[in-house]
């Protein structure tokens, strides 16, 4: 027999206003049709930031990011608050840049060439211009990626 809960707020028990609703990774919700259910916490970005590199070399926004590393040109290593599991994620991500038509190489390679690097610390970005030269992260101005995939 199932049963169901019908409420309009949940509190905490201090009557605060606050909540800390914990979930599960069995958690699903309805689609906005109706027929089928995802997983609540598959489908949810376990990482993401917004990299300022123009003029600053600052991060604008982020979320489970503890910092950005600046390596060779046009290579950045975003690193994770809390881990992956492994290193098999799903990056997402791109340039924005009014001097620049180029792309986002997700993942990168760790300055430039060898093999791609990711890990279930962090992972390497890399912009390239124009042609097969890469462009120099400072004047880009801004550089978003989000993670999905599994935490630790």
């Amino acid at each position: 027999m199932s049963s169901q809960l019908n409420v309009d707020t949940i509190v905490d028990k201090a009557g605060s206003g606050g909540t800390n609703v914990k979930i599960g990774n069995t958690s699903t919700y309805v689609s906005d049709g109706g027929s089928a259910t995802q997983n609540t916490v598959q489908g949810l970005a376990k990482q993401w930031v917004l990299q300022k590199q123009k003029t600053s070399h600052q991060i604008m926004d982020s979320f489970n990011t503890s910092s950005v590393d600046d390596h060779a040109t046009a290579v950045i290593e975003p690193k994770f608050t809390n881990n992956m599991a492994s290193d098999n994620y799903v990056l997402t991500g791109g340039l924005a840049s009014g001097i620049y038509n180029g792309c986002m190489m997700l993942p990168s390679t760790n300055g430039g060439d060898g093999a791609w690097s990711v890990a279930t610390t962090g992972y390497y970005v890399s912009g390239r211009g124009n042609g097969a030269n890469y462009t120099m992260f400072d004047d880009i101005e801004r550089v978003p990626v989000a993670v999905h995939g599994d935490l630790a």
